[in-house]
């Protein structure tokens, strides 16, 4: 027999469907009962490659314009740094925390893209705290 002339023969068979049944099953029965339990193992959590979840959060980070440490945290060691100046409680302005907050962060920002770039000449990708180092020495910023 010619296996083509098989194949024309299914092709031009439609499929055979079973009709509905007219007893409805229990459903107490093993089949269904199996059917109806969750998985018994927990779904796997997506693992990324090492650098993966780096770059998504440096591209996050990037798009995003609001500031990174937290408002209240930052307020308590703003006063506290006063404190060693001046003996009596200072009051600050919102705004006037905001601003100091904002050149903080902005000034933290590129002093790390320096201190990658330091890294990045020392033919690496991980940023070393000699890194830093040296980014506020070549700065002028070393004083602090």
């Amino acid at each position: 027999m010619d296996p083509n002339a098989s194949h024309h023969r299914r092709k031009d068979r439609l499929p055979r469907r079973r009709p509905p049944s007219a007893q409805p099953q229990h459903p107490a029965s093993p089949r269904r009962a199996r059917a109806a339990k969750p998985p018994s193992t927990p779904t796997k959590k997506r693992r990324f490659r090492p650098g993966t979840r780096a770059l998504m959060e440096i591209r996050k980070f990037q798009k995003s314009t609001d500031l990174l440490i937290s408002k209240r945290p930052f307020s308590r060691v703003v006063r506290e740094i006063c404190l060693q100046f001046s003996r009596e409680d200072l009051r600050w302005q919102v705004f006037a925390l905001m601003a100091l907050q904002e050149a903080a962060e902005a000034f933290l920002v590129l002093l790390f893209s320096d201190a990658n770039l330091c890294a990045i000449h020392a033919k690496r990708v991980t940023l070393f705290p000699r890194d830093i180092q040296l980014a506020r020495r070549i700065r002028g910023v070393d004083s602090l």
